[in-house]
Order: structure tokens, then sequence, then C-alpha cells
């Protein structure tokens, strides 16, 4: 596939986080469809609260009956964010406002694209009159169970993404947007039009004709291309810098200077807190206990290397200026 692209483009361009597509992607890792590229740790904790949803729930699994790699996907289910900043109740609003006879459309495209023939309970769900509604319960499930609890440090990775992601494109273009974006993207450029190519099976030259581009970064997804209306023309991507942040440090590391200036529990909480985190993302990334973290961050503290503050009902700690120059590489 081939997405043409001209400079004035760029002011048209914007970055959007999709929660709903984080639960969609979170389910897929679960169920074998994504490689956990350093997610297993995040994958094993929450290995309990997916089984049950698949005992639970059996539109969970119809769900997972129509996402495939490299065809067509139902898209009602997993539409790009437009742009506004909805949140998982907004984006799940859309889902549900599918007409009836547009899912229809959508699931026949689906199921008719070669691969193994669903379940008998899957097609009974796509039959069912209310079939809008059974696979928006299945996602809105998989946030509530997946996502949800850890959505503050993920929302701050996607977000630490997408600020990094947009002053490339606005300090340097198209070809800085798209480099090292995914190893699937390469960008041709041009006189007036460049070229961002995708290797896919679609042979199709798309022209975002002064439309601009959406991208959509990703935890637990890959690489996704929307090209077809009536969405905004999408990519979304994998953001960087995730696996350090969601699962404990490596425990064949050698000591460092840091290790050995605070202790090897005590640095890896402080390099945790790259982004904020509360106590208890703190326990389930790094595998030590409560009352441990809750130790070391007081030390930490009290050393003017990490603050705390409130938001909600919620202390969510983060470094200071010091604790980001003990830390640096």
């Amino acid at each position: 596939m081939r997405i043409e692209v001209t400079p004035a483009d760029v002011a048209d361009s914007r970055y959007a986080i999709s929660p709903l597509g984080e639960a969609v992607s979170a389910l897929r890792l679960h169920a074998g469809q994504r490689s956990y590229d350093g997610l297993g740790p995040w994958v094993a904790r929450t290995r309990p609260a997916y089984e049950r949803l698949r005992r639970e729930l059996p539109a969970v699994g119809a769900l997972l009956a129509l996402l495939r790699r490299g065809g067509y996907n139902a898209d009602f289910i997993q539409p790009p964010p437009d742009g506004t900043a909805r949140d998982f109740a907004g984006e799940l609003a859309v889902v549900r406002a599918t007409p009836l006879a547009q899912a229809r459309d959508e699931l026949a495209r689906n199921l008719t694209a070669p691969r193994a023939t669903p379940p008998a309970y899957a097609r009974r769900i796509y039959a069912a009159p209310d079939v809008v509604d059974l696979l928006a319960d299945a996602i809105e499930a998989a946030w509530t169970a997946l996502v949800e609890p850890d959505w503050p440090r993920l929302r701050a990775i996607l977000e630490r993404d997408l600020v990094h992601r947009a002053g490339r494109l606005l300090a340097y273009g198209w070809g800085a947007a798209v480099a090292d974006l995914d190893p699937r993207l390469r960008w041709l450029p041009g006189g007036d039009v460049g070229i961002i190519e995708v290797a896919d099976n679609d042979p199709e030259t798309h022209s975002l004709a002064g439309k601009g581009l959406l991208f959509v970064p990703t935890v637990f997804g890959t690489l996704i291309t929307y090209v077809e209306p009536p969405w905004p023309y999408a990519i979304v991507y994998r953001a960087s810098g995730v696996a350090e942040l969601l699962g404990p440090p490596d425990p064949g590391r050698p000591d460092d200077a840091l290790d050995r200036l605070v202790g090897r529990s005590r640095a890896a909480v402080l390099r945790a807190l790259a982004l904020p985190a509360t106590t208890s993302q703190l326990v389930a990334q790094l595998g030590l206990s409560l009352g441990g973290v809750g130790d070391h961050l007081a030390v930490l503290r009290e050393a003017g290397l990490v603050s705390r503050v409130r938001a909600g009902r919620s202390v969510r700690y983060r470094r200071t200026p010091l604790g980001d120059a003990l830390t640096a590489d």
C-alpha cells in the first residue's frame, strides 16, 4: 500500500490515543494473536482475569474469532479515534451506535474471507439482533478487567510517545515522523508529493488530499492502517519504551553505579518512575512487597529524588529533576 502525502498535510495531521483500541489489543495479546515483545510479565499478571472473561462471557470468544492479522476485520468493533480526546466511554458509545445493517455488512465481509469457521456459539452471537451490544459488552469487560487498572500508567506511556512524534513531524517533516515508526513502513521522498509505503498485501495508492493523517500510538497493539471511509486516514503504531515501564527489571543485569549507590531494589523503584505511578502500580510492575515499595519511596522522597501528587483518591509518585539526573544514561 502507498499513502501519498504533501507538506500541506502536516498541518492537518494529528495524534490521538484510543483506550478502546488498547482493550481490544490486550485481548488479542492474551489470545496469542500478538507477540509479547517484552510484555510477558504484564500478560502473566493479568492472565487470570483474561481466563475468567473467556469462561464467563462467550462474546469475548466471538469477538476474538473475528480478529485476524493481514485481513479484513469488522471496522465497527475497533474504529480509530477521531482526534477529539474521547475517553473509553465515549469510544464505546461510538461502537454501540453502529447501525445493525452496517454491522451485518461488515460481519459478512469479515466472515466470508478465507479463515477457519467460527465456533457455533460465536455464529449464534453474530446472528443475534443485539450483536452490536453483545460485542460492545465484551470490549467493555476487557477494558474493565485488563486495561483500566493500569490505565493511568499506560496513558502516560502513550502521551509521552505522542508528544515526541508530534514534535518530530512539525519540526522535521514526514521523513522524521515515519522513521523507526515500524519496520513495515518506508518513507519515499518526492517533490511536492511524498509516499508512505506500507509492506502489506494492498496494491492500492491512497492520497490524503489535504485531510492529514491520524497517528495512534499503542502499547498492546501493532501496525494497523485505516484507509477506508468513513474513518479518517490513520496509522496505529507501537509506542516506544513500553517493556521497561510495564515489566520488572532484568535480574541478570549487572549492578551499575546507581544500584551500588542506593541499592538495587531502591534503584529499580527510581527507574520505574520514568513515568508517574502509584504504589500499587510499582508493586505490580516490580514484584516487590507493598511495604518494601512504601519504604523505598519514603527514603527516595526524603532524599529529594521523588515527589508525590494527589490525583483524585490516588497518590502518584514521580521523579524530581535530581532523580532524573541520577537515572540518566
